[in-house]
């Protein structure tokens, strides 16, 4: 390493703190979202890979993540009896949400053929 390389590493903070990226399944609560991560890991015995989903409760001051997004969360204090997680970023919007944006409120979604 050199010298400008160890002052960068050095001036850069790293958190501690627990980051995901997960796939938001429900905004159906104030300034909440449900955030579901998938982990990949291989099974004990059979070594064969399993996917297991787990979901998160994360807190979204501006309520801006919309369902289908993907996300990133990071680790933070209880602020409810299930929030530990708080929305980092928006990593990549869900066209589904776009879908939703476009139809104006009491109007009929086209159907599809």
């Amino acid at each position: 390493m050199t010298a400008t390389e160890k002052t960068a590493a050095a001036a850069a903070p790293t958190s501690r703190r627990n980051e995901k990226v997960g796939q938001v399944v429900s905004t159906k609560m104030q300034k909440t979202i449900v955030v579901a991560v998938e982990m990949r890991k291989p099974h004990l015995k059979y070594k064969k890979i399993m996917r297991t989903t787990k979901k998160f409760y994360a807190h979204d001051e501006q309520s801006s993540a919309r369902m289908g997004d993907v996300v990133r969360i990071r680790e933070t204090r209880p602020l409810s009896k299930l929030k530990r997680w708080s929305l980092e970023e928006i990593v990549r919007r869900s066209a589904l949400g776009q879908l939703e944006d476009a139809v104006l409120p009491g109007e009929a979604v086209p159907a599809e053929k």
